[in-house]
């Protein structure tokens, strides 16, 4: 019996609180799998507790897994864009501090690209595009009760509404 290889990219996104960015990303056709954690800070293996306080510099980042062949970055940007308000400085929402700030963390020069692309794009929209662009660094795997928390609670997001934009 012949064995499928599915390839797969990672990309990492944070908009705020990591609940809604999960919601909407795990939705997409060819993700294949979402986690919730911490990048972007010095501290190791840094907890909720830690984070939350926006001093260890990590940001609340979703790690979303894909298959190349069904879905790209580009795809997963554009709904990234969709769900969070990339305009907002300091936080998102309600969700005020360092911790909650919109930023693609690029795994390769071609996500930066694509991603400097878009806010190009959005920048000329009219939109005051307030993303950081940082290299991925170590992702922090958070901790269980946040896993998909939205699906475990039978409930949307209230920070995370989609709106077309593309």
């Amino acid at each position: 019996m012949e064995q499928t290889h599915i390839t797969k990219e990672t990309a990492y996104l944070a908009s705020g609180c990591f609940w809604g960015t999960q919601y909407h990303l795990n939705k997409l056709k060819g993700v294949l799998s979402t986690s919730v954690g911490y990048m972007g800070g010095e501290l190791k293996n840094p907890t909720y507790p830690e984070v939350k306080t926006g001093t260890t510099g990590h940001v609340e980042t979703v790690e979303v897994v894909f298959d190349p062949a069904l879905t790209n970055f580009e795809e997963i940007l554009k709904l990234y864009y969709e769900t969070h308000d990339f305009t907002q400085v300091g936080g998102q929402g309600p969700d005020i501090g360092t911790q909650y700030r919109s930023v693609v963390f690029y795994v390769n020069e071609e996500q930066k690209q694509i991603t400097e692309k878009y806010i190009a794009i959005l920048s000329e929209k009219g939109y005051p595009v307030a993303t950081a662009l940082e290299p991925a660094s170590t992702f922090w795997v958070g901790e269980e009760y946040h896993q998909h928390y939205y699906d475990k609670k039978g409930d949307t997001p209230y920070c995370h509404i989609y709106r077309k934009i593309f």
